[in-house]
């Protein structure tokens, strides 16, 4: 058995969804797929044709600080599609970014809390206004390289997205706030495979991207802009008090939206408050409404998270994607990529039930905050990030933290 016989047999067997091959009217299904100049779209686009899809590549341009390696990817994806034989498509999206995701970064930054970009990027941007103006121009369906898959339940007529097969690389939890509307348009090509068999696949079909590395950190910064410099471009500096543990005054800061708890770098000590037995000074608490950075020890820095980590977290904004959700259940919760998933109460006054947005009758319960009740509490919690929630694999949705 060939590699393909052996590709397509694990597509027939799985219930990740694609689509028939032919439209009803007998012509070939197409699909755009979103080719990043990385080695997870190009194997995706590379599986799609070969089982038989009529497939085209879309590059498109988001907002970047970093021009060059948005250039070197854009070349990348255009050799791609060229070696693979299918047309190529760029498409600028940066004035959508700008709009939707960097303006929403900058005023959660702002308020002092974290934001998420990826996640808001992939419901906006990715499965927004590249799925729209995919469908303007033609395809039937889009694709990209995410590690998740999409299972579709025909008696139901919903889609369900779960965990990729790869849990060291299952992206279901950027995927979270994805509506069900989006999401029936949408394949996850790889979701069925595992990154090591992807980039063989890649290899053997001598792909420019094989051996590619991973891209890392926020997107639109690229890897020579600091996030710090980048912030006071857009938010005035404001300077404040750097305290002590016992509330003595030991330095000052440039606005305590700018830092991080962990940080120890960017806030300045008096000289006359050094010594040269003084440990490294982390960042343990901000004062947002007062302005004032809290400095102490590494061992402080510990304590603190310790006695901070939270069982109970509120949220609101929610997002639910398919099945109504069950506040009589126990669920599974993790509030970062990759975080612990750990067993979880949801908890709401107002009905037992709580559906996904398009089948809502009042829209304004998407809005409410829930009390989400862990098993055990989850270390650093940041308002503003999110908390993603799933029954077994199946990715239900979330929420953004308060």
């Amino acid at each position: 058995m060939n590699l393909w016989e052996k590709i397509k047999k694990i597509f027939q067997k799985d219930k990740n969804f694609f689509p028939p091959l032919k439209q009803k009217n007998g012509r070939k299904t197409k699909i755009f797929v979103g080719v990043s100049g990385g080695v997870d779209s190009s194997v995706s686009a590379l599986l799609l044709k070969e089982i038989g899809y009529e497939v085209e590549g879309v590059f498109f341009k988001k907002f970047t600080l970093d021009k060059e390696k948005c250039q070197r990817e854009k070349k990348d994806a255009e050799k791609i599609c060229q070696q693979l034989g299918i047309p190529f498509h760029f498409l600028d999206l940066e004035k959508d970014y700008k709009e939707k995701i960097l303006s929403y970064f900058i005023e959660t930054y702002r308020i002092g809390k974290t934001p998420n970009p990826d996640i808001f990027c992939n419901r906006e941007i990715k499965f927004g206004a590249f799925q729209k103006w995919a469908f303007e121009n033609g395809a039937d369906y889009i694709a990209t390289g995410h590690y998740a898959q999409n299972i579709f339940d025909k008696k139901k007529n919903l889609h369900f997205l779960k965990m990729g097969k790869d849990k060291n690389k299952d992206q279901s939890y950027f995927l979270s706030m994805l509506r069900q509307e989006q999401l029936a348009k949408s394949i996850f090509p790889l979701g069925n495979l595992e990154k090591p068999k992807v980039r063989k696949i890649a290899e053997k079909n001598n792909l420019i991207t094989a051996e590619k590395k991973d891209s890392q950190g926020i997107c639109f910064l690229g890897e020579k802009i600091n996030l710090k410099d980048f912030l006071k471009e857009y938010i005035l500096e404001k300077k404040g008090k750097v305290l002590n543990l016992k509330g003595e005054e030991i330095g000052e800061h440039d606005g305590v939206v700018f830092y991080t708890i962990g940080e120890r770098h960017g806030f300045g000590i008096f000289p006359e408050k050094k010594t040269p037995n003084m440990p490294r000074i982390f960042v343990v608490k901000k004062d947002i409404k007062n302005n004032i950075l809290v400095v102490g020890s590494f061992d402080d820095l510990k304590k603190i998270n310790q006695k901070e980590e939270k069982k109970e977290i509120i949220f609101s904004k929610q997002n639910w994607i398919s099945e109504e959700l069950d506040f009589s259940k126990k669920y599974l919760g993790r509030v970062r990529y990759r975080g612990e998933l750990i067993p979880v109460k949801l908890s709401y006054s107002g009905p037992q039930y709580l559906c996904r947005s398009e089948v809502c009758v009042e829209d304004a319960l998407l809005d409410e905050k829930i009390k989400a009740t862990f098993d055990k509490p989850h270390k650093f919690v940041a308002s503003g990030q999110i908390v993603v929630f799933y029954e077994n694999e199946v990715c239900l949705g979330g929420g953004v933290i308060e």
